[in-house]
């Protein structure tokens, strides 16, 4: 039987893989996004994920069109930046609304056809970042960590209705959103120097996670959080201070320190 698919945040980046694979995978899927873009197979509706009503309009319509909703995966979010004592009631608010809102908004619409249906997949996608902290970023740390508290609980409440709740937390993806932060090469190469694998993920890795996250054989999955960072969460920053591990990890060795006075050669007389 074809599944029906609901990916909010579809119109690029992650959200758009995601909503791509599901599509390729033979999913009737349909994107909420501000933009509506041509992506074969998927079918778009325009909705703002922060208002209440627009949601429940455009579930209503998707509902109505395939006759229920089996797999939701929430890709819609923002980032902004800045110290906690610069960051405005706006800008904290903005980022809770887009990235922790949404999620329940849009959850609490396509629960009740779910749960008719005995039946379900929701996948969140989080972000390492409220596990591994990164400078200048409280509102969206703390609505990612807050994200992934909410898919838990919502395992707990509604797995007796055969739904599964996992939240798929990336670490830096290759996207234009990630590039337009950078300052050019030298930044991507030390964001690839991060990790064991020496390399960035892709918005098409993370769409694999998440179409195996959503299909029926992953329920046991229900209640966790799978981080994708390619392992930088692991390594040791210390580690990478010590010339051996760097060695290992094909790193340069770093430049040694300069020598104390007792150390310096006499000079000849």
């Amino acid at each position: 039987m074809t599944r029906t698919a609901l990916v909010t945040g579809a119109a690029g980046g992650i959200g758009r893989a995601v909503a791509a694979r599901l599509a390729a995978d033979g999913c009737q899927v349909a994107g909420l996004d501000l933009t509506d873009p041509e992506l074969p197979g998927v079918t778009f509706h325009h909705a703002d994920v922060t208002e209440a009503h627009a949601v429940a309009r455009a579930v209503r319509k998707v509902v109505e069109n395939h006759g229920g909703i089996d797999v939701l995966v929430l890709c819609a979010g923002v980032t902004r930046g800045g110290p906690l004592h610069s960051t405005s009631e706006e800008d904290w608010n903005a980022v809770l609304t887009a990235n922790l809102t949404s999620v329940f908004l849009c959850v609490r619409e396509v629960l009740p056809s779910m749960i008719e249906a005995e039946s379900g997949a929701v996948v969140a996608i989080g972000s390492v970042l409220h596990r591994t902290a990164a400078p200048g970023l409280p509102a969206y740390a703390a609505a990612k960590g807050a994200v992934a508290a909410l898919i838990r609980q919502l395992a707990v409440d509604y797995g007796r209705h055969g739904i599964s709740f996992v939240t798929v937390s990336p670490g830096w993806v290759r996207t234009p959103a990630t590039e337009s932060r950078l300052a050019g090469a030298a930044d991507l190469n030390r964001l690839r120097e991060s990790n064991p694998v020496r390399a960035l993920g892709s918005p098409e890795h993370i769409a694999g996670a998440v179409a195996y996250a959503a299909s029926p054989e992953a329920f046991m999955l229900t209640g966790s959080e799978w981080v994708l960072d390619a392992g930088a969460s692991v390594v040791s920053p210390a580690s990478l201070l010590r010339d051996g591990h760097r060695q290992q990890m094909g790193l340069p060795p770093l430049s040694p320190p300069p020598a104390l006075p007792s150390q310096r050669t006499p000079p000849e007389s």
